[in-house]
């Protein structure tokens, strides 16, 4: 199957690129200057926006499907970039589903799975927790409102939404909670560092995924999803930050004074969130990672970089 994946050098974007090569598969897509595409294949530096540079990569690609990563990403910095993460997130959507439009045609049409995210639900009450595809959209966030928004849009083109619950592992952005600790962790553990981690808000609980087990559902719904259909990406548990903190500590083995930070607290945090993907089990989808295994991956990842900061400090 070949693949076209928007994002090819981000977090997911290049895990699931590496992994589709490896199993055999064709894997391309498009990135953005700031982020330099892996050695993957063919790939091309392509701005969402622009509508053209889009068509010319699909068409010169023609791929099975089109893996929709791209996107501005954060919860917390999406209320001082209102204007950014509609651009990139709505527009950008926008763009892309019409350039599949335009090179669709004589038989050919390519599947789109659109990676959407939990946060689109906003805050749900513990009794209608885990949540189902079918409850309706209530967005607490600039981020989950152009989620919803870039959803309405794939849905109307026929594409597939994945509703994606907190995926993790090695190569997230030290911007999120969980690498960010894992980084202070190592550092403090080098010795280069007081022994005081800072954190925002503890309390909220997530329902977290491996990302090598959310690869394997992108590509299970290119081959086995329907269109106009949203799928749940979720393991049907939820664990606190603090509690995911605790276990990334005694896996690290480090001690470390925890200090609240108002700088890390967001504006509007969801209590709890999480997911029912029987949905997307009934394809034959199975979690095979734990929590424990994705933060075992992410503390290896902040350990290796401290030490090469270290070696050429």
């Amino acid at each position: 199957m070949n693949f076209f994946i928007t994002g090819i050098s981000g977090f997911v974007g290049g895990r699931l690129a590496r992994a589709v090569r490896r199993d055999g598969g064709e894997a391309c897509g498009i990135y953005v200057a700031d982020r330099p595409a892996p050695e993957v294949g063919a790939t091309w530096e392509v701005d969402l926006l622009d509508r053209p540079a889009l068509e010319a990569a699909l068409a010169e690609a023609r791929p099975d499907a089109v893996i929709h990563l791209a996107a501005l990403s954060s919860v917390g910095s999406s209320w001082g970039r209102m204007g950014d993460y509609f651009r990139v997130n709505v527009l950008g959507t926008e763009n892309l589903l019409r350039a599949v439009e335009e090179i669709s045609g004589n038989g050919y049409a390519p599947k789109v799975v659109f990676a959407s995210s939990a946060e689109v639900y906003g805050a749900v009450p513990d009794q209608d927790q885990p949540i189902l595809e079918d409850r309706s959209p209530a967005p607490a966030s600039p981020y989950a409102m152009t989620k919803a928004a870039a959803e309405r849009l794939a849905l109307a083109a026929g594409a597939i939404v994945v509703r994606s619950f907190n995926l993790v592992g090695a190569g997230q952005a030290p911007s999120f909670a969980l690498p960010s600790f894992a980084r202070q962790l190592a550092t403090i553990g080098a010795g280069r560092a007081a022994p005081v981690l800072s954190v925002g808000n503890l309390a909220a609980r997530r329902d977290f995924v491996a990302v090598s087990d959310g690869l394997e559902a992108y590509r299970l719904l290119a081959r086995e999803g329907e269109g106009g259909e949203i799928y749940n990406l979720a393991s049907g548990h939820a664990v606190s930050i603090r509690e995911a903190l605790e276990r990334l500590r005694r896996i690290a083995g480090v001690a470390a004074e925890i200090k609240i930070d108002t700088e890390r607290m967001r504006p509007v945090d969801v209590p709890l969130l999480q997911g029912d993907a029987a949905k997307l089990r009934r394809l034959g989808w199975e979690p095979r990672l734990t929590l424990d295994d994705a933060l075992a991956e992410l503390w290896d990842e902040a350990r290796r970089e401290v030490a090469a900061d270290g070696k050429g400090a």
